[in-house]
């Protein structure tokens, strides 16, 4: 079992940064590939990121790519997501989870583990 909590949303203007956490409890948390995922008002939960246990395996959406950056600290039991150059677009309610697999998955069906969310705005 692997509880989630999200932190590190606000509101920021657009092309600024913002830094999400996740903290994860649990003894196991190393053994997991965590993602990120956001949802927009009116749109469907939407995958933007995921790391691996090990952290040697990342992948993110096209739409974030080379702008946003997962990584984690296994000793500190939380993942992070750096968001730079943030766009309107980039508004949402951003998500962590937790899969019990090696490579991290881009789907939510691959994720068993869910974070409470954490509101992100970008003003223009």
């Amino acid at each position: 079992q692997v509880q989630l909590v999200e932190s590190g949303g606000g509101l920021v203007q657009a092309g600024g940064s913002l830094r999400l956490s996740c903290a994860a409890s649990g003894r196991t948390f190393s053994r997991y590939s965590m993602g990120w995922f956001r949802q927009a008002p009116g749109k469907e939960r939407e995958f933007v990121g995921a790391i691996s246990w090990n952290a040697a395996i990342t992948n993110y959406a096209d739409s974030v790519k080379g702008r946003f950056t997962i990584s984690r600290d296994n000793a500190k039991n939380t993942v992070y997501l750096q968001m730079n150059s943030l766009k309107p677009e980039d508004t949402a309610v951003y998500y962590c989870a937790a899969a019990s697999r090696l490579v991290p998955g881009t789907s939510q069906s691959d994720y068993a583990y869910w974070g409470q969310g954490t509101q992100v705005t970008v003003s223009s």
